[in-house]
């Protein structure tokens, strides 16, 4: 049990928005030659996250929907800056349009606006 509060609201986690801790490279385990190579699997190289978190949103009834865009509501609500919820917003919408539409109506933000502006930002890439 911790009793130093255990870094209270700090971010502890990367990739992260506010500076918080990135990943030591120093740590990475080389390489090592068995019947192959073994290595860490870069989790960074695969490019769809959306697929299966859409489908699994898909496969939930409705009631089980609101349940989920309820509880990300609340969560997301509490304090959180604006443009972290629309960065969040953006995601659920790629996995499934209806959830970030949920999210968005939900957290009083037009969903119009978010995908516009994600558009915009994948033209300037």
């Amino acid at each position: 049990m911790r009793f130093d509060g255990n870094s209270s609201r700090a971010v502890n986690y990367e990739p992260n928005s506010f500076g918080g801790p990135t990943q030591d490279r120093s740590y990475i385990e080389r390489p090592h030659a068995i019947s192959g190579t073994v290595a860490r699997h870069d989790h960074r190289t695969d490019t769809d996250y959306h697929t299966q978190p859409g489908n699994l949103f898909r496969l939930m009834p409705a009631d089980a929907k609101q349940r989920l865009i309820g509880n990300i509501v609340s969560s997301l609500g509490n304090g959180v800056p604006q443009r972290i919820q629309e960065l969040q917003i953006q995601h659920f919408y790629k996995a499934d349009p209806a959830y970030g539409t949920g999210v968005a109506t939900g957290l009083g933000l037009s969903i119009e606006s978010i995908v516009a502006k994600a558009k915009q930002a994948s033209a300037a890439d």
